[in-house]
Order: structure tokens, then C-alpha cells, then sequence
């Protein structure tokens, strides 16, 4: 069966990487793809957001199934539009993507179905927004309602950078995605990234992540879209997991149906764990970057065939099996991100990194010319690495990172402390 994935960062490398793995994988294409997936797929200059010519390349090359990986064309309607054409895909509709289109909507589904998440307040004007902060107090956490591409949430821990947070936002920041404004309470705890698939009707999970936001170590600095991830997240024990499911993500699965908007793809949870248990922080409706990584490297079953009964409604019967291993990895970024950063400077020293036993380089912001390797992007490469422990995964992905000769990039060097920290202690 010939596939498409629709993408081009890390996320995508990714799912391409474990897809060509797949006997049931014939031809494999990605659209618009990068430098690193063309390794392993036939990139395709595409946009994501021109369903015509994505429906048109279908038909042409006798694709039977499209892997939606991004979440602004699910939030578009790519899916609603491939399933008006009886093309196979996974992903959720644009009706399902909601959960993570407007983070108003999902919270106003945490209120009706009792779900546990933060207090919360909806405003289309700054003087309420701002009404809501003074009488709630710092901190606080502000966010765009919409798409901001990881980046439309503020931590404000002073009345001045709420009120700043605010004017930034109803100020055009991040644009559309400003047009709602949600205020919540401040939450403390230990975050984690819970998966779980599912089929409109059936939901399983999959195993959690830790996601590193901050830009900087000692996760200092503004948040980006990742720095880096590990898999096992040892804070998500299987009670905590149980909890999520029951508490969490059934009853957002049942509620979607109940509004006529089954949801089929990932469900990709972002997680507070409080004192008092899980409170969901916010819903995506894709594979977390770099979450997605790690998640990949770790599957131990065809990947194909699951994704596909997320489409057909046999999620029920997918086989589901993982690795022991930990998987952890790297964030390579230009300098100067998640601001202002040079592109089209060359990456040297990939083919001696990825040389190192267990460890794959997932591209994101990259391109391919003359045979070398350019970055494009702000986060441009995921150095990935597994081993029995999480210090084995991190001490083998750092050492590939050292054979990288890319001057102008940079990584944080602490990723996967807190699970390091436990192994420690119970050593």
C-alpha cells in the first residue's frame, strides 16, 4: 500500500521513519517533507494546506492511506475533505480538532463533563481579561485561544506581565489565534504528555512522555515548542495512568461523541500532576514534536496497521506493544530561538552521529542541497537515542550531538534530569 504523511518536521520524520519499517508500506511519500526524511520517503512539494493538489497527488499515485501529522490542516478540514474523497487517513476531523483549535472549547467541555482541569475564565476584550487576573491574583497563565504553534502561553507571575500577556495577545502577537484570550489558574505539579489513540468509539493509551518547554537548563527561559523528551515518564505510574483514562480521556472521548464529533487519531494529553492527582492543562490533536520521537523509537509493533484501525474502527483489536527501553531526545535549535535566528547555515557531522549504535537523527527545520544538509527552521534536528536506563539514552545522545559540527546551533544539556534524579534515588 503506496502512503502519504503530510509534514515536514520532526514529528514527521518520525512517523516516516516507522512507517517505511512496515512490510505493509509499499511506497512512501511526504508532503512537503525535509533534508532527513527524504532519506526515507520521496518528498513531494506540497502544502499542507492545499487539499486540492493533496487529493489530486493521491489519485495520481494510488495512495490508500494519508497520515495527517501537523494540526492546523486537521483544524482545516484535510480529513473531513480526504473523507469526502473515500481516501483513507488518520487524523480527527476539523470538528474533533477543536479540542486543541480553541482551548475555550475544551475547557468548556472540562466544565460540563467534569473533567479535572484549572479554574478558568473566556474573554474576547482585555478590561475583563485583565478584571479576571486583578481579582484572581498571580500567578496566572495566560493563553491564545487558538493555533500558536506552541508558543500562545504565558506564565505570568506578576500582575504586570499578565497585564503585558494580554495586550500582546489582543495586540495581534499571534495573530487569529488571539482573537479569545483564556485565563487560568496557576497549577503546580510535574507536567507529562499522556497518548492515547482512538477510534471514535474505542480509546487505548499508549505510553507517556516528558516534554522539556523552557528554552534554557534548569528549565529556565521562554517556553518553545520542545527542547527535547524522554519515554517511560516515571511520574505517570499505572495508577496515575488508570486515573487519566477514566477521569480524563474517556469522558472526553465519550463527550465528543455525544456532540457528534467522534474522535479518531491521537489524543495527546498535557498533564499537571498535582497534588491531588491529574488535571488536564490542554488537549492536541496530533503526536507531540519531540514527543512523537521518542514514542516511535520505543513502539515495538508495525505502526501501520494501528494507525489504520483508528480509520476502520478495530482499534479494539490493534496489537499494542512497546520496547522496555528508554528513548530520549535532543533538541538541536538555531541561536537566537524561539526569537529571531540566521537560516541556511550548514550542518556538518550527521553521518559520524548517527554512526553511534541506537541512536537516530530525526530532522525537523532542514533542507537538502548539493548534497549537504542546511537548517531552515528553529528547531532543526532531534538527536534520539535508547538505552536501558534514562542516563544511558541521554550519555548516547549527547555523544552524537559532540560529533555535530553546526556552530550556529544549540541544545539544552539537561534533558531527562528528572527521571536521572529518580533512578538516582532508588538506586
Amino acid at each position: 500500500m503506496n502512503i502519504l504523511v503530510i509534514g515536514s518536521g520532526g514529528r514527521e520524520h518520525a512517523l516516516c521513519w516507522a512507517i517505511a519499517r512496515s512490510p505493509e508500506c509499499g511506497k512512501l511519500y511526504c508532503a512537503p517533507g525535509n533534508g532527513g526524511i527524504a532519506e526515507v520517503a520521496e518528498c513531494v512539494a506540497l502544502s499542507a494546506h492545499d487539499f486540492d493538489s493533496i487529493v489530486a497527488f493521491v489519485r495520481e499515485k494510488d495512495i490508500g492511506f494519508v497520515v495527517v501529522g501537523p494540526e492546523d490542516p486537521l483544524v482545516k478540514g484535510l480529513v473531513d475533505r480526504l473523507d469526502a474523497e473515500g481516501i483513507a487517513s488518520f487524523g480527527p476531523s476539523a470538528k474533533a480538532a477543536r479540542l486543541e483549535g480553541s482551548k475555550g472549547f475544551t475547557k468548556d467541555i472540562c466544565a460540563e463533563y467534569g473533567i479535572p482541569t484549572a479554574a478558568y475564565g473566556r474573554f474576547s476584550d482585555a478590561a475583563a481579561a485583565k478584571a479576571f487576573i486583578a481579582a484572581h491574583g498571580v500567578p496566572i497563565v495566560v493563553k491564545a485561544d487558538g493555533l500558536a504553534a506552541g508558543k500562545g502561553v504565558i506564565i505570568a507571575m506578576t500582575m504586570p506581565e499578565a497585564e503585558t500577556a494580554i495586550d500582546a495577545i489582543f495586540g495581534g502577537r499571534f495573530g487569529e489565534a488571539g482573537a479569545e484570550v483564556v485565563v487560568e489558574e496557576f497549577l503546580e505539579g510535574e507536567e507529562a504528555s499522556f497518548f492515547a489513540l482512538c477510534d471514535g468509539e474505542h480509546v487505548r493509551p499508549l505510553v507517556a512522555a516528558q516534554d522539556h518547554k523552557r528554552v534554557f537548563d534548569n528549565d529556565e527561559g521562554p517556553n518553545t515548542g520542545g527542547m527535547g523528551a524522554y519515554s517511560p515518564a516515571p511520574v505517570m505510574t499505572p495508577e496515575l495512568t488508570e486515573r487519566v483514562m477514566k477521569e480524563i480521556v474517556e469522558p472526553t472521548v465519550r463527550a465528543m461523541r455525544d456532540k457528534g464529533a467522534p474522535y479518531k487519531g491521537v489524543l495527546y494529553a498535557g498533564l499537571m500532576i498535582t497534588k491531588t492527582g491529574p488535571q488536564l492543562i490542554e488537549y492536541n490533536a496530533r503526536f507531540g514534536d519531540p514527543e512523537c520521537q521518542v514514542l516511535m523509537m520505543r513502539l515495538a509493533s508495525d505502526v501501520v496497521p494501528l494507525l489504520k484501525s483508528c480509520h476502520d474502527g478495530t482499534l479494539d483489536k490493534a496489537e499494542i506493544s512497546w520496547k522496555d527501553e528508554v528513548a530520549l531526545t535532543v533538541v538541536m535549535a538555531a541561536a537566537g530561538y524561539p526569537g529571531d535566528y540566521r537560516k541556511n547555515t550548514e550542518i556538518k557531522g550527521l553521518k559520524q552521529a548517527a554512526a553511534l549504535d541506537d541512536v537516530q537523527i530525526f530532522h525537523a527545520g532542514t533542507k537538502a542541497e548539493g548534497g549537504r544538509i542546511y537548517a531552515t527552521g528553529g528547531r532543526v534536528l532531534n538527536v534520539t537515542a535508547t538505552g536501558a536506563t534514562t542516563a544511558e539514552a541521554q550519555a548516547r545522545a549527547y555523544e552524537a550531538i559532540a560529533r555535530i559540527d553546526w556552530p550556529e546551533g544549540f541544545c539544552r544539556r539537561d534533558i531527562g534530569f528528572r527521571a536521572i534524579e529518580r533512578e538516582t534515588q532508588s538506586a
